[in-house]
């Protein structure tokens, strides 16, 4: 169509500011900018987004960094285009009633705390790092009611109103919802709280493709897709009310509300550069968690 190339890239939780660069890339017209038609559609959990990623039916994942792990080929099929934001970028949130200090990860001993699968492994990792027999006494269950179609952080503020579980770990639209009803209430914001005075940065969220794709037209093809995804980390930087703008056909009406504020407070963090610590932080969650590309990765 027009010459354009056209390109799938599956997006672990779309109603979200875990990921919003790439749709604000493709709401503000940025990937068309760059002569790319890309189709987005929602890719949960991680795991099966990469397996579709390594089988072909998606060109890019954008999702959690530590993805590629989750396969025992690791980093081998797998490479990271860019960041599209630094720092673990999840929240621990408590159901509003339950006792428990701000960044006190003791408070989560005894209790379910819904995490999806990708997330999950942060949260582990963080648990493991700080106290192992803690991370044992953890319950991390699935969401009731999250699957492949739906918005996890919604999904797991839901079933936190409904005290299906004793708190969740997800992104930051699932916390915002959860905090304004006063269902909840945050208690680790991994991106700002520190954890035994060390910041809690196992992992961020990436852009990632394969390796099948021959290396020179991997390259012209990922610098064209790593370009819009910077023009719009630059365009929500200084104007964070752009988001709304961009959410618009992919957010129901309160959660496109409230994108504006959530981009604001975290577009500090939209930055493409991976650093050689970012990289280290991703064999370190997957060490600890065990999982199976670490040997490769």
């Amino acid at each position: 169509m027009n010459g354009r190339q056209h390109l799938a890239i599956g997006v672990a939780d779309i109603i979200s500011p875990s990921y919003f660069p790439v749709i604000a890339a493709s709401g503000l017209g940025l990937f068309a900018d760059q002569g790319l038609d890309v189709r987005i559609e929602l890719a949960y959990p991680l795991a099966d987004a990469m397996s579709a990623l390594r089988a072909g039916e998606l060109d890019y994942v954008a999702g959690a960094a530590h993805g590629p792990l989750y396969d025992p080929a690791g980093f081998t099929d797998c490479r990271l285009v860019c960041a599209l934001a630094h720092g673990m970028y999840w929240f621990l949130v408590l159901r509003a009633d339950l006792a428990g200090e701000r960044g006190d990860l003791h408070a989560l001993r005894g209790r379910r705390i819904g995490a999806a699968p990708g997330p999950r492994e942060g949260l582990k990792a963080m648990l493991l790092d700080v106290d192992s027999v803690l991370a044992r006494d953890v319950d991390l269950v699935a969401v009731p009611g999250s699957g492949p179609s739906v918005s996890f952080g919604l999904s797991a503020a839901d079933a936190l109103a409904r005290g299906e579980i004793d708190g969740f770990w997800a992104n930051g639209m699932g916390a915002a919802i959860a905090t304004a009803d006063r269902t909840g209430r945050v208690v680790l914001d991994a991106r700002r709280d520190l954890v035994n005075g060390r910041d809690p940065a196992y992992t961020f969220a990436a852009l990632i493709a394969a390796r099948s794709t021959p290396a020179s037209a991997a390259a012209t093809e990922a610098s064209r897709v790593r370009a819009a995804v910077v023009a719009a980390q630059d365009a929500l930087r200084r104007d964070p009310g752009l988001a709304a703008r961009a959410a618009r056909g992919w957010f129901p009406p309160r959660e496109q509300e409230l994108i504006s504020e959530l981009v604001a407070r975290d577009s500090d963090y939209y930055h493409a550069i991976i650093t050689a610590p970012m990289t280290r932080a991703i064999a370190t969650v997957g060490r600890l968690t065990g999982l199976p590309g670490v040997a490769s990765g």
